[in-house]
């Protein structure tokens, strides 16, 4: 028997390990700035802080990042980018990411900002104040 294989949770039609899941395990790095936001979006809805600690900027990475077992993240939404190609060293990506508290949905928007450091993209931080819906 085999086990299914899930859509990656990002939104783009593939499946997780072909899509965030090989970025999550290590075998490849993010080749832009939206790639790897939406695979930090993945990573906290598959619970790798691992991976969320390895590609968040070390000026501004949390010492230590426990996920609320309560909360599911279940779709995401790039809003806007702006540079972060593969031949770019900073960039910007717009999103609103949707999620699941106990009966209760929401959503929160962002407008993350990203540098590539030796060579890999790694987040850094909003640019404006994270918007709560």
């Amino acid at each position: 028997m085999t086990t299914p294989v899930l859509p990656c949770p990002c939104g783009l039609p593939a499946a997780y390990p072909d899509c965030c899941g090989r970025f999550h395990s290590g075998a490849r790095q993010a080749p832009t700035a939206e790639l790897l936001m939406r695979s930090r979006f993945s990573a906290f809805a598959v619970g790798d802080t691992a991976y969320l600690l390895r590609s968040w900027h070390p000026s501004t990475r949390p010492a230590r990042l426990e996920l609320d077992p309560d909360q599911r993240w279940e779709r995401l939404e790039i809003l806007a980018t702006e540079r972060g190609g593969i031949f770019e060293t900073e960039g910007s990506v717009e999103f609103r990411a949707h999620y699941r508290e106990g009966g209760h949905t929401g959503s929160l928007r962002e407008n993350s900002t990203f540098s590539r450091e030796d060579g890999a993209w790694v987040y850094v931080g909003p640019l404006t104040p994270v918007e709560f819906d």
